[in-house]
């Protein structure tokens, strides 16, 4: 089956409600490529190794959490930019990104899909209660070691988490923002949550987790984010029955 590559930017558009959230980029059809598709690429990141394994799948489409044209970034077709921008123009190859729509869904977004993976529940708004909120709170349906959410998040993630041990002995109430959601820590500290989870670490998020006692672990930025774009293009799979492929580009980070 084959859908238009505006149909597929509507019906992002419907799921996801960009307009609904400021962002630091644009989000939706960033680079527009041939009408038709019927073979799309998920990933975490739009790098160039991404684009080349589309290329080897002949993909239409690709789609993604990480996409281009952020705020203050210099806005010069050339280098890096001008390579990517090239490959996907010269192979007629959509471009769709959603950052923070992406993070905030509540079934396939990011934070919804890594909850899941580490079985938090009772799930809410950090900085509200409401679906708008980036980082997001809940428990787990009991109490574990801080030993224990590392070994499981080490098993789910397929990666060694950073740990700082600096808050209560069993923990039951989490907080966590995928990717570069450090500075949430201060809010969950001040709620009185027993451990944050984000994927990136600060030096003054372990001085932090510290004097505000609070259990802190980075799981990493692109661990903690593989799972949204995948998520998103099952459920297009299955809906509109195009092929799929999730690629993962490993990434240490």
């Amino acid at each position: 089956m084959a859908i238009t590559n505006k149909a597929l930017l509507n019906y992002l558009n419907k799921t996801l409600k960009p307009e609904a959230i400021r962002d630091y980029c644009p989000n939706g059809l960033q680079v527009e490529g041939k009408q038709e598709i019927e073979r799309l690429v998920t990933g975490v990141t739009a790098s160039e190794l991404l684009i080349d394994s589309a290329i080897e799948l002949n993909a239409d489409a690709i789609l993604v959490h990480h996409g281009y044209f952020w705020k203050g970034e210099d806005p010069c077709v050339m280098g890096m930019k001008r390579n990517r921008l090239k490959k996907l123009m010269n192979n007629d190859i959509n471009l769709y990104a959603y950052h923070l729509p992406l993070d905030i869904h509540p079934e396939f977004g990011n934070n919804a899909q890594l909850a899941t993976l580490l079985g938090i529940e009772s799930i809410e708004g950090l900085e509200r209660d409401d679906a708008l909120s980036v980082a997001k709170r809940g428990q787990f349906p009991q109490s574990l070691s801080l030993v224990e959410v590392e070994k499981r998040i080490a098993k789910k993630l397929l990666r060694a988490p950073l740990v700082e041990d600096a808050g209560p002995s069993r923990i039951k109430t989490v907080a966590w923002c995928t990717g570069g959601g450090q500075n949430y820590i201060e809010e969950a500290a001040e709620q009185g949550i027993d451990l944050f989870i984000t994927g990136e670490v600060s030096e003054k998020t372990i001085h932090t987790a510290r004097e505000m006692n609070i259990n802190f672990i980075a799981a990493g930025h692109h661990a903690t984010e593989r799972y949204g774009a995948k998520a998103l293009g099952e459920h297009l799979a299955e809906k509109f029955l195009l092929e799929v492929n999730f690629v993962d580009i490993d990434n240490p980070a």
